[in-house]
């Protein structure tokens, strides 16, 4: 039985390969949206642009896994594994952490003993890139009270730069206070790109561009403003890129970075999943994060 396995949930925006090169557990969040479920499209981005054509003007609604989703995942990492590291998307914005600690104590003293939830205090790819961090500390053979101290004090140090084409999905979701919705919106209408973030697990408005002619550039100007003191510190860098169907500008990202930071590791590039593209709306795009 290997020592130490990993659970997240499906916010974290890993790509397949990922989780099954590091034996990840998934638990799936729930979305409901059945205005769109028979409408055209291989994605739910797309599915969502057809609704703005047909002027469907609902949105979708998500809740977070169950303690039993937990608890099972939760039991099959467990049989393969000595303990196991469950992270989740920050408890401020979602119960998901809230249901994966009751799932713990539904396995008792003993199997639940076995079981280390950590609270990212961020969301999808700055999500998961706690997760690779974790994968790292595995492999260094650190135990597992160790590796999950390390995982607290690393969560402040990642970063994650979110630009959407629309605030409306955001916004309808309740998960931004209306201050920063109505301030976004303003930014937009004379032509500013507003970037927002996540700190301390909470949405916040992070920065402004002006002058940038897209999203990659205005995320990449960002990015670079606070990378550049890593690069004088001879630091290495992981970063990870998420998309709501609009691939082609975040490969252009991810060459944007890698043109001028040789020491940028871009560990993967995904699509946003299906739960938070409703929060996230089409052409979004965000770059998360950190040291490596």
């Amino acid at each position: 039985m290997s020592k130490i396995g990993l659970v997240n949930d499906e916010a974290a925006d890993l790509p397949q390969e990922i989780i099954e090169k590091y034996q990840i557990a998934v638990v799936p969040v729930k979305m409901d949206w059945p205005d769109i479920e028979n409408l055209p499209g291989e994605n739910t981005f797309q599915k969502m642009r057809e609704a703005e054509k047909r002027g469907i003007k609902s949105f979708g609604k998500t809740s977070q896994p169950s303690p039993k989703d937990f608890l099972e995942a939760f039991q099959r990492q467990l049989e393969r594994f000595e303990k196991i590291i469950c992270i989740t998307i920050t408890s401020k914005l979602s119960g998901t952490y809230n249901s994966a600690c009751q799932a713990k104590s539904l396995l008792g003293p003993e199997k639940g003993g076995r079981v280390f939830v950590v609270d990212s205090l961020n969301a999808t790819c700055g999500t998961g890139l706690l997760v690779l961090k974790a994968v790292d500390l595995i492999n260094e053979g650190k135990n597992i009270e160790e590796i999950v101290k390390e995982l607290e004090k690393f969560t402040p140090k990642i970063y994650l730069y979110i630009m959407l084409e629309n605030i409306k999905w955001l916004e309808a979701s309740g998960r931004i206070p209306p201050t920063l919705a109505n301030w976004v919106k303003k930014m937009q209408k004379i032509g500013i790109r507003p970037i927002i973030g996540v700190k301390k697990g909470l949405v916040k408005a992070i920065g402004i561009k002006v002058g940038v002619k897209d999203v990659p550039s205005a995320l990449f100007a960002k990015f670079k403003t606070k990378a550049e003191g890593f690069k004088k510190q001879g630091k290495k860098i992981r970063a990870a890129i998420v998309h709501g169907d609009n691939l082609e500008e975040a490969k252009k990202l991810k060459e944007m970075i890698e043109d001028e930071f040789k020491e940028v590791e871009v560990a993967f590039i995904n699509l946003v999943d299906d739960v938070l593209a409703v929060i996230a709306g089409p052409d979004a795009l965000a770059l998360g994060w950190c040291e490596a």
